[in-house]
């Protein structure tokens, strides 16, 4: 089975104050190139990002940790981004159409505890292109989600405003994989947020 990434970070972070993208962690490393990491440790084959608010600084921000021109790398636009996370989803999953894999992995931008052994474990609990999968932390549902190629198209046409898959989710028989054990799942969405 083959994973392509799809790494949500168009959002313009307005109770962060910057776009998440365009934060880095204590050791100064940008956000954008550590999911980017992760995704490919865990086991997918390409990413896609998803950009939107400050696409250009975002992008340059990639560029600048050495993803410009890696073909296992692509960027897209959302231009409706601030219609909220389901407009990036919509993007990231039309982009990839014309893609062989057999399923996506959803992951979010600011979620700095999640590593590449969650991407592992989820991927791994995927049966074919049929699967729909997501990591729970002390069983509540969080990020990453596998969304098998055949789910692509009813995704499409239902996603809207900042519920992403949710309401396409809540109505199928999705395999909850516990990730307590490697991480919280929680993102940052206030400076106090942050990891110090």
């Amino acid at each position: 089975m083959t994973t392509a990434g799809l790494l949500l970070a168009a959002g313009a972070g307005t109770r962060m104050g910057t776009p998440k993208g365009l934060l880095r962690d204590e050791r100064e490393v940008p956000y954008l190139d550590r999911v980017l990491g992760t995704l490919f440790e865990g086991g997918c084959e390409t990413v896609t990002v998803v950009l939107g608010a400050s696409s250009r600084e975002a992008a340059g921000l990639l560029a600048e940790a050495g993803w410009e021109g890696d073909p296992a790398v692509r960027l897209v636009v959302a231009e409706d981004w601030s219609e909220g996370m389901g407009a990036s989803l919509r993007a990231g999953l039309a982009s990839l159409s014309g893609c062989a894999a057999d399923s996506a992995v959803v992951m979010l931008v600011d979620l700095p505890d999640v590593g590449p052994g969650v991407l592992a474990r989820v991927i791994a609990a995927a049966a074919g292109e049929d699967s729909l999968v997501r990591a729970s932390y002390a069983g509540t549902p969080g990020h990453p989600v596998l969304l098998g190629r055949t789910h692509w198209a009813g995704l499409l046409d239902t996603v809207s405003g900042d519920r992403g898959a949710r309401d396409y989710l809540a109505g199928r028989d999705v395999v909850a994989v516990e990730c307590g054990d490697l991480a919280t799942g929680v993102d940052v969405d206030h400076p106090e947020d942050l990891p110090r």
